[in-house]
């Protein structure tokens, strides 16, 4: 791993992996290509270590003939694909870009990947790595007893987004078996921490507190999660890229299953600790909206194989990781305002929490 194309690294764990690459792996240089969509933004990327090591290119995925540039002029040998259309609730609303930028934009770069690496043979296969980043909703939902997701479990995507990163999954394998690319691919659990953009459950709950607005919970608030604090993402990203099988697939999560309301409850509790300016308890403005179609009720992360093969699990528990991301957000008010206050944000919290009433 010299050269690292890394898609989506404007982004919220795109960032934070480049900043992890950055301080842990010497010597590794960065092409980032980005579309700075509403949810990148060139602010994720200010005050990096080591920023020679960092070159930033404004494009799109799906521009094939812009990636094999890029990988024939920098001798990409590694492609960590984090872009990705990725809110359930934008996929519902609007599905056509999650095709467009999960399942064509990931044919893409396979594709720039195969002719690159494999018909003209810039680098060698053994040298090679395409590590694709996807998501535990491609297996579906959890009942009550049911056992926790493993590598094996059947596809069963519920949402146009969960759908759409099923079949950029299949694609990749595709090409491993078909052209021999040599390919990982990890299902990660919900990540959260610095720089994620405040349409996420965690930071949307804390910009909200913070600015004395109501916290919306879908329905009864009785959703299962596994939360991955992102820091502990990178990690597990980074030893698949050095020790991980090519052609497997590892699941990475938290081990942990609170649900939402649970979680909201422990941030306001943190944020009364450390911004007691409201007058009283967070937790009171908690308030309950109509759910989403088709919510998955539970989700949980089997990571047996992740832990016995490449010896990772995640150092940051919830309670830590929970206080590490209010702090963080306390102490980047200027990052919070400027997202915030965004035409497209403003727009959106309008359309898919303040008009859907109630929960009843």
């Amino acid at each position: 791993m010299k050269n690292v194309l890394i898609t989506g690294g404007a982004g919220f764990i795109g960032s934070n992996f480049i900043r992890y690459l950055l301080r842990e792996e010497t010597g590794v240089k960065i092409v980032n290509l980005d579309k700075l969509t509403y949810a990148g933004s060139q602010e994720n990327l200010t005050h990096l270590e080591d920023p020679h090591r960092h070159h930033f290119v404004q494009g799109d995925i799906c521009d094939q003939t812009l990636v094999e540039n890029l990988m024939r002029e920098h001798a990409v040998d590694t492609i960590v694909h984090f872009a990705a259309e990725s809110h359930v609730d934008r996929s519902i609303a609007g599905p056509a870009a999650f095709i467009q930028t999960n399942v064509v934009g990931t044919f893409s770069l396979l594709e720039a990947a195969r002719k690159i690496w494999v018909d003209e043979k810039n680098i060698s296969l053994d040298e090679a790595r395409f590590h694709h980043i996807s998501t535990d909703e491609v297996y579906g939902s959890l009942g009550p007893q049911e056992p926790a997701f493993a590598e094996t479990t059947a596809y069963a995507p519920s949402s146009p987004y969960a759908a759409s990163k099923a079949a950029s999954d299949y694609l990749v394998r595709a090409h491993a078996h078909t052209y021999g690319l040599p390919v990982t691919i990890s299902n990660c659990s919900n990540n959260y921490g610095p720089y994620q953009f405040p349409e996420k459950l965690i930071p949307l709950m804390i910009s909200n507190a913070l600015a004395g607005k109501a916290l919306p919970l879908y329905g009864d608030g009785q959703q299962i999660r596994d939360w991955l604090y992102v820091e502990d993402h990178c990690a597990a990203i980074s030893l698949i890229l050095r020790s991980g099988r090519p052609g497997e697939t590892y699941n990475i999560g938290g081990n942990n299953q609170p649900t939402n309301l649970d979680v909201v409850r422990q941030l306001c509790a943190v944020l009364d600790e450390l911004a007691p300016d409201s007058g009283v308890p967070y937790d009171s403005l908690i308030t309950f909206v109509g759910d989403r179609p088709g919510h998955d009720r539970r989700y949980a992360m089997d990571i047996r194989k992740i832990e016995a093969e490449l010896g990772w699990h995640p150092q940051v528990d919830l309670e830590t990781g929970l206080r590490k991301t209010v702090a963080w957000y306390l102490a980047n008010t200027h990052w919070v305002v400027a997202i915030r206050s965004g035409d497209d944000y403003q727009r959106w919290i309008e359309e898919n929490y303040e008009r859907r009433g109630e929960a009843t």
